[in-house]
């Protein structure tokens, strides 16, 4: 009998004991902040890989890119991984977060589309553009446009440029700023827009359909961002690490053929 109360005794232990370390696993578990659609896929299919090795991973998707810095900075996320390096710096510089920028990860070329002209040439005078209301990404529409010959810039218009450094603007475009998520949608009531491919994509748009594609996105990677105290966390480190694999890469180049690209 004695023996008996022994055994379950230990049973309970050992149970109550692995009880804890699940709980522990759980709590452990990496939480990842990324805007809803193709970058999500991309950490879900790495979330997979990670598991493999015992490396938990949770993937959160915002459709409010507003949230994904602040839920960061107030430890709601362990990392995020959405926005480029000059957004990063906005924000930074306009909210004072202590986040920073650890690796890199994928570039999301940036086109001008539209329902209603086939060409740049159909765009009539007093066209309607929706570009990003962000104001990293309203200055990189506004290089496309001026690359498109649309419209001219101001000498020495760079990352901060705004509709107000617009030096020439003879088609005499209204501009419509616009959450970038919300662009494909405007579509239906402005001659054209400019997108992101990963937004683009998500509405059925198709690449080869943009009438103008970005050509150099070398400033506009995206990043993994953390918290500057968790910069050097090693389950983060290893998550990227997995992130940034030969595996991860092939999936992105089959999965979105061309349109988001890897940069490693």
């Amino acid at each position: 009998m004695k023996a008996l109360l022994n055994s379950a005794l230990l049973a309970a232990l050992i149970a109550a004991g692995l009880f804890s370390f699940a709980a522990g696993a759980e709590a452990a578990a990496l939480k990842l902040g990324v805007s809803a659609g193709p970058y999500g896929e991309i950490l879900d299919y790495t979330a997979k890989i990670a598991a493999k090795e015992g490396l938990e991973a949770k993937v959160i998707e915002f459709t409010d890119w507003n949230m994904l810095n602040a839920s960061l900075q107030a430890g709601d996320i362990d990392a995020n991984n959405f926005q480029h390096q000059p957004y990063l710096d906005n924000q930074i510089k306009q909210r004072g977060y202590d986040i920073v920028s650890v690796a890199k990860s994928i570039v999301v070329p940036m086109g001008l589309y539209a329902k209603k002209a086939q060409k740049l040439e159909d765009l009539k005078d007093g066209a309607s553009v929706s570009i990003p209301n962000d104001p990293t990404n309203a200055a990189r529409a506004l290089f496309l446009l001026a690359k498109a010959g649309l419209i001219g810039l101001k000498d020495g218009a760079n990352l901060n440029t705004t509709i107000a450094d617009i030096a020439s603007n003879p088609k005499k475009i209204k501009f419509v700023e616009l959450d970038a998520a919300q662009l494909p949608r405007s579509l239906d009531d402005v001659d054209a827009s400019v997108i992101t491919l990963n937004y683009a994509v998500l509405a059925g748009l198709s690449p080869k359909g943009a009438l103008l594609l970005e050509d150099d996105q070398s400033k506009w990677n995206l990043v993994w961002v953390v918290r500057k105290d968790r910069q050097d966390d090693p389950s983060i480190k290893r998550f990227i690490e997995i992130y940034r694999s030969p595996e991860v890469r092939d999936f992105i180049t089959t999965r979105f053929n061309g349109t988001i690209i890897p940069t490693w």
